[in-house]
């Protein structure tokens, strides 16, 4: 595998320098670029629209405990029983007590989140012991977050935000981070020179056919970190949600957790609610437990989906609460209040990543990281619903707050290290990178979904393999190869993880190792080095 995945030399490629340089412009990024004092000079930069994160996406809300009938130890231990033994308590206890306070702020900032009576109107959702999920627009939570966060990153002095600008690349000097090289074209390459980089990209949802995020979830700062040496942790555990929409030549929509937490059923074809026989918790399992009580559904009942069933809820209330949910249903001719909405699971979010410490540091000085793209230890094996969102705040203020330390600490510089990568010339016939990509997803759905076992790893591993030998010594030209490059480091570490990991814990089931091993196994998982 190459270093870097384009060629470049230092004389040919034009420089850009600043204080900070932020990747990623969802809720971790521009929460990070918030926190850094008007003196820093940030570069945020994103690959797409700055509105295209899956923040933007997000439906349920933002986890935090704002009831006098809820406690912070309440919250505490639902995140850490849905990790399954592998959550750092140290950091749970820091996010969730951060909560409120980091709601407060979206709140100053002019987020306008449902209210009911004059306050925050507070839901429920799988895996939670208490009405805890602050929400807004019904279900389209993301969307005014970002609103009102993106409006005021646009009006920071110091704030710059570059769209349609793809990180190639983190630049390391000496075993540091120095920056990264991006594309704002296909042939418009630029290095940029940081005293200080956070790396806040994502996760890596397309690597699956079957998958809520959006097209540009593709892993590309997990692999750009890997092969700058950064330790990444976890790569078995994709969350799959439970419930997807599933209806022929859609889009796979996603329909929230919320919707079983206002009291939807589950029901397979036909018609029986089969939830309450798999856990005690019925629809309000975590939701691993969930994925796999359908995937088990499906397969018995040989139908390739399952039914959320809301007809027995107030449709009036129902309507209200899930205006976006309401909108794409009726698009395919279902009314959400009487008709079963056909759902499965898909590929969600990414739980393992770049291993960072309490305060966002890699293990790449000067390489700071937050979001889905972190291994932070807030998830374990299994992410709590709503506290995603929750952990980009967290965490990308924490990383703004230390970049901002240590870059202060730096004299500017305008210098450039000799860096400098030269390719061998591609070899071999044309590739054709959509058939390859779409091979891969299709297999990743087949082999390293919610249900693995030995022979289907061996059989991905070995094809993933196969493709990565010719597809990761090319140089490509666009962004389709570039995020092939990326899918494919990606996938070939989760098979390898998943493999290596002989038991079932959280959203990682092994059919052919179904129990949970904890004096095995009650450990993470470090990806081997890139070579």
């Amino acid at each position: 595998m190459h270093r870097y995945l384009v060629q470049f030399g230092p004389k040919q490629t034009p420089h850009l320098f600043t204080d900070v340089l932020v990747i990623g412009a969802g809720i971790a990024g521009l929460r990070a670029a918030l926190e850094i004092p008007k003196e820093l000079e940030v570069l945020v930069v994103t690959k797409d629209a700055i509105q295209q994160s899956s923040s933007s996406y997000a439906q349920g809300g933002i986890a935090g405990v704002m009831s006098p009938e809820d406690r912070f130890e309440n919250h505490i231990e639902d995140t850490l029983t849905a990790g399954a033994g592998l959550c750092d308590r140290a950091i749970v206890e820091m996010v969730v007590r951060e909560a409120p306070d980091q709601i407060a702020d979206l709140v100053r900032w002019g987020t306008h989140f449902d209210e009911e009576d004059g306050q925050l109107a507070l839901t429920r959702e799988g895996g939670h012991s208490h009405r805890r999920i602050v929400h807004a627009l019904g279900d389209a939570t993301g969307h005014e977050v970002m609103r009102a966060i993106i409006e005021r990153a646009q009006k920071a002095p110091n704030v710059t935000l570059w769209d349609k600008t793809f990180t190639l690349d983190l630049l390391t000097h000496e075993g540091r981070c120095a920056g990264a090289m991006v594309a704002r074209s296909r042939h418009d390459r630029l290095l940029i020179w940081a005293k200080q980089t956070i790396l806040a990209s994502g996760g890596a949802g397309m690597v699956y056919r079957e998958t809520t995020n959006p097209p540009v979830a593709t892993g590309d700062g997990m692999a750009a970190a890997y092969r700058a040496g950064a330790e990444l942790r976890d790569m078995e555990f994709m969350q799959f949600h439970p419930t997807v929409l599933y209806v022929a030549g859609s889009s796979r929509f996603l329909i929230s957790e919320a919707v079983r937490g206002e009291g939807a059923y589950l029901r397979d074809r036909h018609g029986v609610r089969f939830m309450p026989a798999e856990d005690p918790r019925a629809e309000l399992a975590p939701r691993d437990v969930v994925a796999q009580a359908i995937v088990r559904c499906m397969d018995r009942t040989k139908h390739p989906n399952v039914y959320l069933d809301l007809s027995h809820l107030d449709s009036a209330r129902v309507k209200q609460r899930f205006p976006g949910i309401d909108k794409v249903c009726r698009g395919f001719g279902l009314d959400i209040t009487r008709d079963p909405i056909p759902v499965r699971p898909g590929a969600h979010y990414m739980v393992g990543g770049v291993t960072v410490d309490a305060q966002g540091q890699t293990t790449v000085p000067n390489l700071w990281a937050a979001g889905e793209v972190t291994s932070s230890g807030l998830h374990g094996a299994n992410r709590l619903a709503s506290n995603s969102l929750l952990e980009g705040l967290v965490f990308g203020a924490s990383c703004g707050r230390g970049a901002a330390a240590a870059a202060r600490q730096m004299p500017d510089s305008f210098t450039a290290p000799p860096l400098a990568c030269h390719l061998d010339p591609e070899t071999g016939g044309l590739l054709d990178v959509a058939d390859v990509t779409n091979s891969l997803r299709s297999l990743m759905v087949r082999k390293m979904g919610v249900v693995r076992d030995r022979a289907g790893l061996d059989e991905a591993q070995h094809d993933v393999a196969f493709w990565c030998r010719y597809a990761l010594s090319r140089e490509f030209t666009s962004c389709a190869g570039w995020e092939l490059q990326n899918l494919l480091t990606i996938a070939r570490l989760m098979i390898g993880s998943a493999l290596q990991r002989e038991e079932s814990r959280g959203v990682h089931f092994r059919g052919d190792f179904p129990a949970r091993d904890d004096a095995k196994w009650q450990r993470h998982m470090v990806c081997p080095a890139a070579t």
